[in-house]
């Protein structure tokens, strides 16, 4: 058994110890300069310009769907010097104030929404504030499904260059909220997919 003045010398040889370990200056090491921003710097000016939205933004299985990127610039298929875009005509292009107005039920949200015939189920509901998901607005994942109560998706949306549904699923009532447009008034279930 150690005896209360050995106990007593112990404590004061440590503390000693750790007196001297924290006046010792050391060798003067110094932190490295920051070049992680040269560095992003660097590699953003490796990489080539691409026009896409900003990738699974909010989106609903993180990484499902991703697209790839293609550069800007000459590339076959691009349109000649003042030679004008076509855009496919329909409800997307009417002016507000000639669009139809619909009555959509969002069945989860528990509200039913006028939603104009040029307005996407996705930006109706994001006007009222709902985290609705999505990724890449142009049709092209699964992220924004919905589904149709009433019937077939066809009966009641057009969709605007919607890739991912096949016949049986627009069949069944799956939508892509981000390119749907209403056509006529229905209930609609969001986050739903084939």
């Amino acid at each position: 058994m150690v005896s209360t003045v050995e106990a007593v010398g112990i404590a004061i040889i440590l503390s000693a110890i750790v007196v001297i370990f924290h006046e010792i200056r050391g060798v003067g090491w110094r932190t490295r300069e920051d070049i992680s921003g040269a560095i992003l710097e660097h590699r953003a000016s490796t990489l080539a310009e691409v026009d896409y939205p900003e990738p699974m933004s909010r989106a609903v299985g993180g990484g499902i769907g991703a697209g790839v990127a293609v550069p800007t610039g000459e590339a076959e298929g691009e349109l000649e010097a003042g030679e004008a875009e076509t855009v496919e005509e329909g409800p997307w292009t009417k002016p507000d104030d000639e669009a139809d107005i619909f009555e959509i039920e969002y069945v989860k949200e528990g509200q039913t929404l006028e939603v104009r015939e040029n307005q996407t189920l996705l930006e109706a509901g994001e006007e009222q504030g709902w985290d609705l998901p999505f990724a890449c607005r142009e049709g092209q994942c699964l992220s924004c499904g919905g589904h149709v109560v009433d019937g077939s998706s066809e009966e009641f949306v057009i969709h605007n260059n919607q890739q991912m549904l096949e016949s049986p699923e627009l069949e069944d009532g799956y939508v892509l909220t981000c390119v749907a447009y209403p056509k006529a008034d229905f209930s609609l279930e969001t986050g739903e997919t084939p």
